[in-house]
C-alpha cells in the first residue's frame, strides 16, 4: 500500500499531540460554511501540539514512509479535493522512491555503510540521494524507526533495561533520552500512557501495515 486513509471530526475545541511517524499526510480540511482546503504535512522531528476546532472534519491520506509529492503535483490537486484518492494512485510511484531503503534503515540495526552496499552505492552517494529526493537524512529514519519499535515493545512485560539492550541502545539512560526527544516522555511514563501508545501503533515508520487508521 502506498497510502492509508483516516478521518476525524472534532466534536469539541481541544488540542491533540502529533508524534513523529516518518510519514507525510495529504489532509483535506472541511470547516462549516467554508470551502475545503488542502494541507500537506511535513515530517515531524519531535512531538507537536495542534489546536482543533469543533465541527471541523479532516480526511487524511498518510503516505508510506519515504514517499512524498512534488510541489507542482500537489498543486494540481488544489480545488479538486474530492478526487484525492484517484490523484494519489496516479501520482505516487513505488518505482522511483526511497521507500525500500527507508524500510531497511528503520527496521535494521545494520550500520549505514552495509545498507548502502546492499543498495549498490557508497554511504556518501546514499546520503546524496536522500538530499536529491528532499528526504530527511538516513540517520533520521534509523533513529526514529528504532524509537518507534522500542515504543511498541513497551506494551510487553519486560524490564526497561532489557528493552534498551534489545534495540541496541548503549544503556537504559540512552533509550530514555531518545524516548523523550521523539515522544516527549520517558519510557516508564509512555508505558503507562495507553492513548499515546495507541497513536504510535498506527501505521508509520517501522510498522507500515497498510491498514486503514481508525480515529475516534
Amino acid at each position: 500500500m502506498l497510502h492509508v486513509g483516516w478521518s476525524h471530526r472534532a466534536k469539541t475545541h481541544g488540542r491533540v499531540t502529533i508524534y513523529p511517524d516518518g510519514c507525510r499526510d495529504v489532509i483535506v480540511i472541511e470547516a462549516p460554511d467554508a470551502a475545503p482546503r488542502l494541507l500537506f504535512s511535513d515530517w515531524d522531528f519531535r512531538p507537536r501540539v495542534v489546536d482543533v476546532t469543533a465541527g471541523v472534519r479532516m480526511t487524511g491520506f498518510r503516505l508510506r514512509p519515504g514517499l512524498t509529492l512534488a510541489p507542482e503535483a500537489l498543486g494540481e490537486l488544489a480545488g479538486a479535493e474530492t478526487q484525492t484518492i484517484a490523484f494519489l494512485e496516479s501520482a505516487l510511484s513505488p518505482a522511483d522512491d526511497m521507500a525500500e531503503i527507508v524500510d531497511q534503515l528503520s527496521s535494521s540495526t545494520l550500520p549505514l555503510a552495509r545498507i548502502a552496499r546492499r543498495a549498490g552505492v557508497s554511504p556518501r552517494t546514499l546520503q546524496r540521494r536522500f538530499q536529491e529526493k528532499r528526504l530527511p537524512a538516513p540517520d533520521f529514519w534509523r533513529r526514529l524507526g528504532r524509537a518507534r519499535r522500542m515504543a511498541a515493545a513497551l506494551s510487553e512485560d519486560r524490564p526497561l533495561a532489557d528493552i534498551a539492550a534489545g534495540f541496541g541502545y548503549s544503556d537504559q539512560a540512552h533509550m530514555s533520552r531518545d524516548c523523550v526527544e521523539w515522544f516527549g516522555q520517558s519510557p516508564a511514563r509512555l508505558r503507562r500512557d495507553d492513548a499515546a501508545r495507541a497513536i504510535l501503533a498506527q501505521p508509520g515508520l517501522g510498522n507500515w501495515t497498510g491498514v486503514q487508521i481508525s480515529m475516534r
